[in-house]
């Protein structure tokens, strides 16, 4: 299964799609009973199966689809509560030898000014980030000789080495190009959250259309990428493809493919998975009209369709998205977003008017941290920058553990109180400061006495000062 072996010009891998097409065929016509059945599964937290995925994804009427939705809310709210987990991207460079269609980074792309973040350019760019409240990062780079795991476990360490008053980044995700098993060890050693690769897309003709040059046209190399992670040590990973190169159904099934291979080969699958769509991008004519344009009714689709069919991972929604659309898709199961963004190398600590030309895209809510979290908390959401799973050691298949039988809500409520308290305290603004406290005792009557008490004594703490409060 893991040789790989060319068959007129296509590797043999985990992703079948005359299976996948099959599949889809076949449940073209779902009918009401089978959907209820498979609802009914996923809302006893059963991953569900790509047969099962994909009679979801053919609902064929808004009363199928209305009942989708709210299951993948009420879903939500059993695996999660009501919290949104924050973080924002730092992109540390974006020169690159890949020639992604796409993408506005592509090496042919002369359109874009190439910036790599030096040492202390990084350590004003933290900085930046940790005075508006950041405890949370995905750090990005392209795919350039330069970017190399050493370089990139060195910016990791000034990133975690770098404080500003109370504040300090806690978890640096990555999001960089797959590495080999050694590699993959080496930036493990500075302590990484989740290492992020992206497909973009599982159908194997559009990915050789898209990748025609650089290291990122080899499919399975790619595809197999989380694969030495894991062996490397690194149980957090995360998947995602980049809506609108192709059919948007084919590409859940293919994140759903992917899924199930990690979970056969390691025991456990992705810890999140993220389902950006294409947007504009400086030169990058393909960017502005996509060949498998993603609408808004579809978008919403496919998210709930996830989280029904994934339970207990992590869905990332993205600031590429415009504010109302990320208004209606967190309703429907998203358990992560960005907020404040800016994806300009280097444009946190300063301002640039060339800010666009060093951009792999173009962002849709440019937002301030402090105005989304005001609009969680008006929303009724808990925001969230807790980083104690990781921390503590719960991760990978021991997060599983803790996870499937319910007890990360356990958990995440109390953290992601003292983290939101610890924003309220530092740097929140005052009509969020007034509204985020009122939260918190609205959250803390619905806890239990018992450990009502334990959260009570920690928030106090922090109050007085004290912080990095876990539960």
């Amino acid at each position: 299964m893991y040789v790989f072996v060319k068959e007129n010009e296509q590797e043999r891998t985990f992703v079948n799609e005359e299976e996948i097409n099959r599949l889809l065929e076949e449940n073209s016509d779902p009918d009401d009973f089978k959907i209820k059945e498979i609802l009914q599964k996923s809302l006893s937290k059963q991953r569900l199966e790509p047969d099962e995925v994909a009679t979801l994804l053919n609902a064929k009427n808004k009363e199928q689809w209305e009942e989708i939705f709210h299951a993948a809310r009420t879903l939500k709210e059993k695996v999660y509560g009501n919290r949104i987990v924050l973080f924002a991207p730092l992109y540390i460079g974006n020169e690159c030898v890949n020639d992604c269609e796409y993408c506005g980074f592509r090496i042919s792309n002369k359109d874009v000014i190439r910036k790599t973040l030096s040492l202390d350019e990084l350590r004003n760019e933290v900085k930046a980030l940790v005075s508006k409240g950041h405890k949370r990062l995905i750090v990005v780079y392209g795919e350039h000789p330069k970017y190399s795991p050493e370089f990139i476990s060195k910016t990791i360490d000034v990133i975690y080495n770098t404080k500003l008053g109370n504040g300090e980044i806690r978890r640096v995700n990555v999001n960089a190009a797959p590495q080999t098993i050694d590699g993959y060890k080496l930036i493990k050693e500075v302590g990484i959250g989740t290492y992020q690769i992206f497909q973009e897309t599982y159908h194997y003709p559009t990915y050789k259309k898209m990748h025609p040059r650089g290291p990122k046209s080899n499919f399975a190399w790619r595809l197999y990428g989380l694969d030495r992670a894991m062996l490397a040590g690194i149980d957090d990973v995360g998947i995602g493809a980049l809506f609108g190169l192709y059919n948007w159904k084919f590409e859940v099934m293919g994140l759903i493919y992917h899924t199930i291979h990690l979970e056969e080969r390691f025991g456990v699958g992705p810890h999140t998975i993220s389902f950006p769509r294409i947007e504009p991008a400086v030169g990058t004519p393909i960017a502005e009209r996509p060949p498998y344009q993603v609408n808004d009714e579809d978008f919403k689709r496919l998210v709930a369709v996830l989280r029904l069919a994934v339970p207990y991972t992590g869905l990332i929604l993205t600031a590429r998205e415009p504010i109302q659309i990320r208004k209606e898709v967190l309703k429907l199961g998203v358990s992560q977003i960005d907020a404040g963004s800016s994806i300009g190398v280097g444009s946190y600590s300063e301002t640039d008017p060339e800010v666009v030309k060093k951009s792999q895209f173009i962002l849709g809510d440019t937002r301030t941290l402090d105005e989304v979290i005001y609009e969680l908390l008006r929303e009724n959401y808990i925001p969230s920058f807790c980083t104690a799973c990781y921390r503590a050691g719960r991760t990978g298949e021991h997060f599983m553990e803790f996870a499937i039988p319910g007890f990360v809500k356990r958990f995440c409520t109390p953290n992601a109180l003292f983290t939101l308290n610890e924003y309220l305290n530092d740097y929140a603004s005052k009509q969020t400061k007034l509204l985020g406290k009122e939260k918190i005792q609205i959250e803390l009557n619905k806890i239990s006495e018992n450990q009502r008490s334990k959260i009570i004594e920690g928030l106090e703490k922090i109050d007085k000062g004290e912080r990095d409060v876990r539960f």
